[in-house]
Formats: structure tokens, C-alpha cells, sequence
């Protein structure tokens, strides 16, 4: 495999439900930030090979392979073509998976991976409400059950208490608040404009620019104590689950010779990439075997990595992560993560590709480890190293 380089990430700002981007449509969400990321790349738009986009609820305006619809929606050129895949929340790190793959492979110079989840217009499990995918055998093999009481399990594998739950919802909002006094996260977002809509969802003819994360709340651990558990467990709350929100991101990649030819500086290279199986019962322990053996393949240990981004679709994904893997958590999710700034399925895995790059970039840090717990039983895993 060749070398694979990154050259521009980019994302919209995460939008919380029913608020500021929800008056967008999918597809014209996805389209402005592949559109601002060929601007700030300086790459034109013809000189990307494919585009690769990851979408969970593939339904209704989600539909009919979205990364192409949204790419057509900008204007840009027919003859790009594009692919959506689904998994699941992993879906657009595994797009940047296999559009390194491609460059890497030599298939292909120049691959736009994207994602865009607008679950205000779609929400999670549209897709199955005319109907369970789940074949007649699967029952037998796994006793079906939610993402929810994975998280719980996993809390008590590893012994995680209400107490610690809350703890890092607390500090989730912290971190995430104290990046954006300090503005961490202004380079790497695109300003959106969006139709403004009223208390019917209808929209007003007026529109905003949509420039920061809104799900940030300031919070106190005796808020979080008052909380409801989620159904199905007595662990996690609202304040320290993923919050449900609309969001877009892009990386673009390239090989070495497409940097050299098209006059881009490479940012940082794709050290390895993977997607594991796991458990579909517990479902979100992926990220455990995925660190492991992305570490194993980039031939790095933990120590060697300086900032880590693993998504926090529940606290005790990230907590039993942290005690299986040996993490410091001190480079865990330092800017907050999913439980502060919101957790737009489709984008998230391009997102967190993205914010790692950027805070590379600020601390001078060289490698980011990035994985993600995936509805079914599936966990994604990268390793990205920042270049001078």
C-alpha cells in the first residue's frame, strides 16, 4: 500500500434537534461542506476520483445514495461518481476507510469521504418502522436488544456506577464549553446557512448562519444526579448519553503524487485503518478490539499516541474503553466528545477524523487514534500522523 495522505477535513457546525440546521435538507446540508472543503483544499472539484459518504437512516430524504445527491445538489461536476454505505455509526469513518483503501491500492488519486445525519428530519431507526431486517435466524443466534442496555451491560462488566456515568457527562461539557471559549473548534467548522423554521416546522422565508455545536449546556453533577435513567437501565441519563443531532463532515485524500501534481501540502498521513466485529448483544465494545488492532497493524502502542478520539455514544462505552485499552485519560476526548457536541450518526465518525486533525494541529501532537462503537456489533479504528 502506497502512502495516504489528508488534505483537507471539514464540518459543519452539530446542530441540536429541531434547532438551528433543521430546516435543511439532508442532501443540501451534505452538499455545503463537500463543496467548502474542495474550496478550502484548493483541489477542483473534477480532480476528485469518487466520493465515498456514510448515512445510517437511508430512508426518505436520506435515500437514494445521499453523498451523490448532494454532490449533484452543489453544482458539481456529473462525472464524479459516489457511493453511500452503511455502518451504522461508524458509516462515514469506514467511507474514509475505504476511500484510503482506494488511494492506497493505487484505484484512485484523489477520494472525498463524507457523512450527514439529519436525525430533526430523520430520526434514528427510521428505517425499520415498515418493518424488523432481522432474518428469521438471528433471534436464535442473538437475543435482540438496544443499544441502551449494551451500554448497560458494558457498565457492569466493568463495574462503571451511576456516579462515574455522570462524572463524564460533567466533565463532557466542561471540556467541550472551555473549547470553544478558546475557539479549538473555528478552523475545522463550515458557517451554514439555514431556513429559519417556526414552532410548526414550517419555514419562516428567513435564514440564519449557524456557526457554533449547540448542544453545550453548563451543568453541575447534583443536575446530573436528578436526571432519569434512559429506558432499560439505571446507569445513563440524558446528560451522559449521545445527544440527537443534524451534522455533516468531509476528509479528502490523496496520494503522494496527486499532492505533488495538484499542488496541495499533504496534513497528515493514514497510518492504518480497521473495522472490527463484536458481540451484537452488547453491541458497543467494538472500539476495544478495534484500538488494539490498529495499534497492532501502525506497529504503535498506546503510549506513542497523543490524542484519542472515541466516540461517546454512552459514558460507559468511553470508561470501559479507557480501562480495557490502559488509556490515559487525559488525551481522551480533550475538546468533549458526543455527549456535549451532539452525535449526528452518519458524520460522526468523519467528524471526530476531522476534530482530531485540528487539535493535532494546535498541540503539535503527531499521531490521533479515532474508533467508534457501531449499532449491530461493529467497532471502527484509525490511526492518523500529523505532518510538518
Amino acid at each position: 500500500m502506497s502512502d495516504v495522505y489528508i488534505v483537507e477535513a471539514c464540518r459543519s457546525p452539530i446542530g441540536k434537534r429541531g434547532k438551528g440546521l433543521a430546516g435543511l435538507k439532508p442532501a443540501d446540508l451534505l452538499g455545503k461542506v463537500q463543496k467548502a472543503a474542495l474550496e478550502r483544499s484548493g483541489i477542483a472539484p473534477e480532480n476528485i476520483d469518487q466520493v465515498i459518504g456514510g448515512c445510517v437512516s437511508q430512508v426518505g430524504e436520506q435515500t437514494f445514495n445521499i453523498a451523490r445527491i448532494a454532490w449533484l445538489s452543489q453544482g458539481l461536476p456529473l462525472e464524479v461518481p459516489a457511493t453511500t454505505v452503511d455502518a451504522q455509526c461508524g458509516s462515514s469513518q469506514q467511507a474514509t476507510t475505504m476511500g484510503a483503501t482506494m488511494v492506497g491500492s493505487g484505484i484512485e488519486d484523489v477520494v472525498m469521504s463524507c457523512g450527514v445525519e439529519m436525525m430533526s428530519r430523520v430520526p434514528l431507526g427510521s428505517a425499520m418502522k415498515d418493518g424488523n431486517p432481522m432474518g428469521e435466524n438471528y433471534g436464535d443466534l442473538y437475543q435482540p436488544t438496544s443499544q441502551f442496555m449494551g451500554a448497560a451491560m458494558i457498565a457492569e462488566e466493568y463495574q462503571i456506577t451511576r456516579q462515574d456515568t455522570d462524572q463524564f457527562g460533567l466533565e463532557s461539557q466542561q471540556k467541550a464549553i472551555k473549547a470553544w471559549e478558546e475557539n479549538r473548534f473555528e478552523r475545522e467548522i463550515v458557517p451554514i446557512e439555514a431556513p429559519i423554521l417556526n414552532e410548526k416546522f414550517e419555514p419562516t422565508g428567513e435564514t440564519r448562519t449557524i456557526t457554533k455545536d449547540e448542544g453545550l449546556r453548563e451543568t453541575t453533577l447534583e443536575s446530573l444526579a436528578s436526571l432519569d435513567p434512559v429506558p432499560g437501565q439505571e446507569i445513563h441519563t440524558a446528560g451522559s448519553s449521545s445527544q440527537v443531532s443534524d451534522g455533516a463532515a468531509c476528509v479528502i485524500m490523496a496520494s503522494g503524487e496527486a499532492c505533488e501534481r495538484l499542488g496541495v501540502k499533504p496534513r497528515a498521513k493514514i497510518v492504518a485503518t480497521t473495522l472490527v466485529g463484536v458481540d451484537p448483544v452488547t453491541m458497543l465494545k467494538g472500539p476495544i478490539p478495534a484500538t488494539r488492532k490498529v495499534l497492532d497493524r501502525a506497529g504503535l502502542t498506546m503510549d506513542d499516541i497523543d490524542i484519542f478520539e472515541v466516540n461517546e455514544a454512552f459514558a460507559s462505552v468511553v470508561l470501559g474503553w479507557q480501562k480495557d485499552v490502559g488509556a490515559d485519560p487525559a488525551k481522551v476526548n480533550v475538546n468533549g466528545g458526543a455527549i456535549a457536541l451532539g452525535h449526528p450518526t452518519g458524520s460522526t465518525g468523519a467528524r471526530l477524523i476531522t476534530t482530531a486533525l485540528h487539535e493535532l494541529e494546535r498541540t503539535g501532537g503527531k499521531y490521533a487514534l479515532i474508533a467508534m462503537c457501531c449499532g449491530g456489533g461493529l467497532g471502527t479504528g484509525t490511526i492518523i500522523e500529523r505532518l510538518d
